[in-house]
């Protein structure tokens, strides 16, 4: 038997807006700068974790004006939960990364695991460098060591988030601002 989805508007009701879609505009269209002037017209591989960094990276990309080749990873440990488990690839890159500056883009930096194992993957596949861009980033002390963004737009309390490419079991990822449950 399927366990029961807690309804989206439950979780609305006692939750919190962190940052609402005007904020989250302005966060990313500096990110954008920011990330021009790292890559100095250098075309890379821009490399969306999906589906969480779905919303934010295709702001993104409109935001950075240096050529960019696309490609998407599907790599998750939520699988609709609340807590992590083990990694599960869905889909690994296509492009051809050696000798590349790959910018990997997710929706958060969590723990971070993910992340760090599909930065680890594009180093194997050859990549020169890779530069994680999320939109945000949480404060706590379980950041697994040796990963770190090197374009974040907002920090987030210790609590569970949603909205802008993040979900509530795989709901709410298309509302325009980010929550967290209090």
């Amino acid at each position: 038997m399927t366990a029961m989805i807690p309804p989206l508007a439950e979780a609305l009701a006692r939750a919190d807006v962190l940052f609402d879609r005007a904020e989250l505009e302005t966060v990313i269209a500096d990110l954008g700068r920011r990330i021009d002037a790292a890559l100095d017209g250098e075309r890379a591989v821009f490399l969306t974790v999906m589906n969480g960094a779905l919303m934010f990276a295709g702001q993104l990309a409109l935001s950075i004006r240096t050529d960019l080749e696309f490609d998407y990873v599907h790599a998750t440990r939520y699988r609709g939960e609340t807590r992590g488990s083990e990694l599960h690839w869905l889909r690994e890159p296509a492009a051809d990364l050696r000798d590349r500056t790959v910018l990997l883009v997710d929706d958060i930096l969590d723990e971070g695991h993910t992340l760090k194992a599909v930065r680890d993957d594009c180093l194997r596949r050859g990549a020169k460098r890779v530069l994680i861009a999320s939109l945000c980033s949480k404060r706590h002390d379980r950041l697994v060591e040796g990963v770190a963004s090197d374009f974040n737009g907002v920090e987030l309390p210790d609590r569970y988030v949603f909205g802008y490419g993040m979900d509530y079991h795989e709901q709410g990822r298309n509302l325009p601002a980010i929550y967290a449950l209090r």
